[in-house]
């Protein structure tokens, strides 16, 4: 078994799968540890039959209870999906508001090759120039609501990197990974339409559509209406030349919400397995190495030595790289980085030479409204998203509103497509135990059980928003001190709260979804004017909300220019390594206002150039 490489990745997600791409194709010698199995779609495998179980995002299998101790959650019901771990066996643990701990699955975006984008909705959303420059936005501003202690002005950070020079690599990832989309109407700038044309949107959909166009009237962006445009998915609709994926001579049977939130056994879904790593998979310098947990990394002086994993035997490995890349997701990247400090004195004083590691743990300020809608449609055929918008991230709106950030809205076509999804949503809480909803409202037997279906099936249209959350020191990723893996390693501990402002944005962000629906229903053809609301706000309002950190874990590690002020370099190197990288999520100093996935793929592509420059 090779045991030295030119790079050795740690996780196959967003951040790692493109540094793997470059660098293989460059001619270096490439290890990917990926925790989880390599579940495969139907054409890479010779009986065609794909390797997704429909349980991705939630098991119906046996029922399990929360055995950890110290819990206030103990012995509460959860279901495993075959893509996260069981929760007795690796918990994150949160601090929630009644100051108790509590177990979760929530941060884990799945344990298999591709990672998280295996089961994201494909989103691909680019953030904003104002994303990247938010100190210099709110410098000397005076008129910023809901920030009593100026937290806004003293924890804001400028990226060390531009859009302008992250904008190439955008185009690349686009290209790459295999998106579609429209860029007219968008407000980023684009030097290149690298993207597919979007299939026909489902028809509820155009309530939605029609609401952001007024919206875009009321915002207007430089005196002139913002328009809505076709929302970047990350699923092909043509023949994809990279990857090498083909698509069925009619396209449109591809809209079906299995592909976006569960694994696509087609492959048109563009996880990044399918995407760059499958294309190069037979290459003699690249290796994966599946069902492999890292446990620790050795130093000596400045460089990372080895790499220390349990393979899937339990077994004990050591391997070595000239450069180590750390992607796990961003909690798990940080609890390793800890967990390698606490093993080793010398690893301790350089990762954590400024007390910056885990701190500035961030997510997104995500919410909106939801509505049943007055016509009924076959929602089972969408994608995740139809149309979005741009008109809440401008400055002019972040200044008319006293906002320090904005954020991207868009409509979530497949929410509730399916029976099975709609019994997930309904009352959901943390551990969305499988009709847990159902289980708790107890007036939904019988008669009213088949009404609610009868009612709520196919009319459900909601419009979320997903905007920056301020960063705050005390927001931050800890081991705990007594709570531990089955490998007997302490978990991942999550403090984080939701700052005024914070719940002040997510509450005029909510009030924008609410008049796309309003408006929407109102310009609907044919008078159709009536619907029934059901709800607006953020996440924070939710019982759980602390624990709703969704898949959007980020920060942690902040790159940034000054060595005291960030774990990582501009290139994402950590300051006092000559060879550890760190690519996730976690990288981030502000969180962005859009999905992340994009964004880390384009930073990884970018810091894969670096890379070929040392190597």
């Amino acid at each position: 078994m090779q045991t030295h490489f030119d790079v050795v990745i740690i996780g196959s997600g967003g951040g790692g799968s493109p540094i793997a791409h470059t660098l293989v194709k460059a001619g270096k010698s490439v290890l990917v540890l990926e925790k989880g199995p390599l579940f495969q779609p139907q054409y890479l495998r010779s009986d065609g039959l794909s390797d997704f179980k429909r349980d991705e995002l939630i098991a119906d299998g046996s029922e399990k209870r929360i055995r950890l101790p110290g819990v206030v959650n103990q012995d509460e019901a959860f279901y495993s999906s075959h893509v996260e771990p069981d929760i007795n066996d690796e918990p994150h643990i949160y601090l929630d508001r009644d100051g108790k701990d509590r177990a979760t699955i929530e941060g884990y975006t799945a344990q298999v090759i591709g990672g998280g984008t295996q089961i994201y909705g494909g989103v691909s959303l680019r953030f904003t120039p104002t994303d990247l420059k938010l100190q210099s936005f709110n410098a000397g501003r005076k008129d910023l609501k809901e920030d009593p202690n100026s937290d806004v002005q003293r924890e804001a950070r400028d990226w060390p990197i531009s859009y302008e020079e992250l904008e190439p690599y955008y185009v690349k990832a686009e290209e790459l990974v295999g998106l579609n989309g429209t860029v007219d109407n968008q407000l980023k700038p684009f030097s290149k339409n690298s993207y597919q044309p979007p299939l026909q949107p489902n028809p509820i959909s155009n309530y939605a559509r029609l609401g952001m166009e007024q919206l875009g009237q009321q915002i207007p962006y430089k005196g002139q209406p913002v328009k809505p445009y076709r929302t970047p998915l990350a699923v092909i609709t043509q023949d994809h030349e990279p990857s090498g994926r083909k698509v069925p001579q009619d396209p449109e049977t591809l809209k079906t919400s299995y592909v976006n939130r569960f694994g696509c056994p087609l492959g048109v879904k563009s996880n990044t397995w399918v995407s760059l790593l499958s294309p190069l998979a037979k290459e003699p310098n690249l290796e994966i190495r599946t069902n492999c947990v890292v446990t620790n990394l050795e130093c000596l002086d400045s460089k990372i030595s080895q790499v220390v994993y349990r393979d899937p035997s339990g077994n004990t490995r050591y391997v070595e790289g000239k450069i180590v890349v750390v992607a796990c997701s961003a909690i798990e990247s940080i609890r390793l980085l800890k967990l390698s400090a606490q093993l080793n004195p010398a690893f301790d004083q350089r990762i954590n030479q400024n007390d910056l590691l885990g701190k500035y743990f961030l997510t997104h300020c995500f919410g909106g409204a939801s509505a049943l809608m007055p016509t009924r449609n076959d929602k089972s055929k969408a994608l995740d998203a139809d149309w979005a918008i741009d008109c809440c991230a401008t400055e002019d709106f972040l200044k008319n509103n006293g906002l320090w950030a904005g954020g991207a809205i868009y409509n979530n076509t497949s929410d509730q497509a399916l029976p099975i999804s709609l019994g997930r949503t309904h009352g959901s809480q943390d551990l969305d135990t499988l009709w847990k909803g159902f289980i708790d409202d107890t007036t939904l037997a019988g008669q009213k059980l088949a009404d609610f279906l009868d009612q709520s099936l196919g009319r459900g249209l909601s419009v979320s928003f997903m905007a920056n959350q301020v960063p705050l020191k005390t927001n931050r990723i800890e081991l705990h001190p007594t709570i531990q893996d089955k490998w007997k390693r302490p978990v991942a501990y999550i403090l984080k709260k939701w700052h005024t402002h914070d719940q002040y944005l997510m509450n005029t962000l909510a009030q924008q979804c609410r008049k796309v629906l309003d408006m929407g229903a109102a310009s609907a053809p044919n008078g159709e004017f009536t619907y029934q609301f059901e709800g607006a706000g953020g996440v924070y309002m939710a019982e759980n909300g602390l624990a709703r950190i969704a898949n959007h874990v980020l920060g942690g590690a902040r790159f940034g220019s000054d060595p005291q002020d960030s774990v990582l370099d501009r290139d994402c190197r950590a300051w006092n390594f000559d060879n550890l990288y760190v690519v996730d999520g976690s990288f981030m100093p502000t969180s962005g206002g859009a999905n992340p996935t994009l964004t880390i793929q384009a930073n990884a592509f970018r810091v894969a150039d670096e890379l070929l420059k040392r190597l």
